[in-house]
């Protein structure tokens, strides 16, 4: 079984073809490729097939490490076009492919640098039922602490959270508080937590807790959930008259994330490749007889 490993912004998937693989991509078997202690390890499994729609040049579905299915990953998706690209899926630089959440248009900018074309966000979904037009809640979550947030559906839900200042973000216990959220009540899909705090105007630093993942280096939708919670809360860079660029620092690097008025969401950054491997006869032996 070939795959390779990819990384974007310290946020790392492994990429496989299902046409390739010996046997179905089973929840027990994400999860087992995704535990570094009996698998190669990584944030999740990107398993890419030929597209079912003729419009599309594949279909992209996302697996966390606790073997949930994602709707959508930012990094992931980068990873898996430029992935695309060099095993020569397409030649084009401007194409699609179909996500859970529906299709991504990505636009290839360098050997390793995209712009993918997101979607418009949502304030109002099935993520958040109980949630008001503006999508705009409070949570209390763990030691009686009460966070104001903004709901964004990004091809997958967000919860982004902001604070003060830079100094309050970085002494956020992520582990502590995160699950508690992600798993709140008001969330019955459970949700992606974003915390974020301005920098300058246009520019963030964000610190995410993934769904099904835990705290991460980086999300392509939490970024982009935090910069739109930033937008409708009056800031960002101002690039164009009817569009915001805001630069959302995360642990592992930068994303730029532009959201027009109507909350159409372009997402920049770059994604490269770590190894290419096969899987040894006794990592099969296991998957294969893994749930």
């Amino acid at each position: 079984m070939r795959f390779e490993k990819w990384q974007a912004l310290g946020n790392d998937y492994l990429i496989v073809e299902r046409e390739r693989l010996p046997f179905e991509l089973t929840a027990a078997r994400a999860r087992m490729l995704c535990d570094p202690h009996v698998g190669p390890g990584g944030d999740g499994v990107l398993e890419l097939s030929p597209p079912t729609d003729p419009g599309s040049i594949a279909d992209l579905r996302i697996l966390n490490p606790d073997g949930s299915e994602a709707e959508l990953s930012g990094n992931g998706a980068r990873e898996a076009i430029m992935y695309l690209v060099r095993r020569g899926w397409t030649d084009r630089s401007q194409f699609s492919i179909t996500t859970v959440a529906g299709e991504i248009r990505p636009t290839i900018l360098s050997d390793t640098t995209c712009r993918v074309d997101m979607g418009r966000a949502r304030l109002v979904s099935d993520d958040f039922p109980s949630g008001p037009d503006d999508g705009r809640g409070t949570i209390e979550a763990v030691d009686g602490l009460r966070w104001s947030f903004q709901h964004v559906k990004v091809g997958n839900p967000q919860c982004s959270i902001a604070v003060a200042d830079r100094a309050e973000l970085d002494a956020l216990d992520l582990p502590a508080i995160g699950p508690a959220i992600e798993r709140h009540a008001s969330f019955p899909n459970r949700t992606n937590v974003s915390w974020y705090s301005e920098l300058a105007p246009g520019r963030i630093r964000a610190r995410i807790f993934e769904r099904g993942v835990g705290e991460t280096m980086s999300s392509g939708t939490g970024a982009s959930g935090a910069a739109v919670a930033y937008v409708l809360a009056g800031g960002g860079g101002g690039s164009q008259s009817d569009r915001e660029s805001v630069t959302v620092e995360l642990d592992g690097g930068e994303l730029v994330v532009d959201v027009t008025e109507d909350l159409h969401v372009d997402l920049t950054g770059w994604a490269v490749p770590v190894y290419v491997a096969d899987a040894s006869d006794e990592l099969l032996a296991a998957l294969a007889e893994a749930a």
